[in-house]
């Protein structure tokens, strides 16, 4: 597993735990985990974003602090968030840590996670050309969540 991996996982505990608000300290996690501080940086930037259903806080100096605050909202509100702040282009590797996301926030099944993820894969597009993949794979992943949302009305 990679260290944003780990990273991330750890956080997510930690939310589960504290029912979604918690608060941690950069480099004591860093050294807990065994990473550099910006690691943990680039996790909380790449991973808690308000389009994922986080509110990320911070505070610096002697006694800083991070707060990552989970927002609880209508699971197909949440949903339709993440369709809208998907642009025209989307990499295989950006689109599997969204549906990640989606499934360790329990907004998609593990059904829903495997389907989605194998009509995204890079196998999946292996007749089309190079440069129009990207494009096709974020129109297929708008859609298919989009639809997700209809189903579970």
């Amino acid at each position: 597993m990679k260290m944003s991996d780990l990273v991330a996982d750890y956080i997510f505990r930690m939310l589960d735990e504290s029912n979604g608000d918690a608060e941690i300290q950069r480099n004591e996690l860093a050294n807990l985990l065994g990473c550099v501080p910006s690691q943990i940086n680039y996790v909380i930037t790449s991973r808690f974003t308000p389009e994922q259903g986080y509110i990320v806080e911070s505070k610096r100096g002697g006694g800083g602090y991070i707060r990552i605050i989970r927002v609880t909202t209508d699971k197909r509100v949440a949903i339709m968030h993440i369709v809208n702040s998907i642009g025209d282009k989307i990499s295989a590797a950006t689109a599997r840590a969204i549906l990640n996301n989606m499934l360790q926030q329990d907004m998609i099944t593990h059904y829903d996670y495997n389907m989605i993820s194998s009509a995204l894969s890079d196998k999946a597009y292996s007749s089309i050309p190079q440069e129009q993949r990207d494009t096709l794979r974020a129109s297929i992943l708008k859609n298919m969540l989009a639809t997700l949302v209809v189903l579970n009305q």
